[in-house]
């Protein structure tokens, strides 16, 4: 049966690794544990999804307030392992943010994703997402 919890530990924090990276690929598997921790300072929280003993599904959110939505969980990232996509986990764990997001009264639950991710947004679409902006970026570096 598969089970939602939090990541607290080093432990856990590292089993997420190598699932979150599929999706964050920027990120070197050494500097996973510090990012994340770095992230935890601000509110950041990682959520898993095992089933017999296997990360299948991760995401990190955070709770944010602000003029355009109110209350917010906002979903940094959110991804299934490859091996086990189109199996319900991503369903799972996007059913289990909402339901955090009502118990923490929020007004909304909010997401960005890449234009080229097609399959995502059919998922999100699929699980009564709308389309609401667009987002902009200016790089600094």
């Amino acid at each position: 049966m598969p089970e939602i919890k939090l990541a607290s530990s080093d432990d856990e924090i590292r089993a997420c690794s190598s699932v979150m990276r599929q999706l964050r690929t920027h990120i070197a598997e050494a500097d996973f544990l510090k990012r994340i921790r770095f992230q935890q300072r601000s509110g950041y929280q990682l959520c898993y999804l095992t089933e017999e003993n296997t990360v299948r599904s991760v995401a990190g959110f955070r709770f944010i307030e602000n003029l355009a939505s109110g209350r917010v969980l906002y979903v940094d990232d959110l991804v299934s392992a490859c091996g086990s996509r189109s199996n319900g986990y991503g369903q799972k764990v996007l059913a289990w943010l909402v339901e955090q997001a009502k118990a923490a009264g929020c007004d909304t639950l909010e997401l960005d994703s890449g234009v080229q991710r097609f399959g995502a947004h059919r998922f999100y679409l699929r699980n009564r997402m709308d389309i609401v902006s667009h987002h902009f970026r200016m790089n600094l570096k």
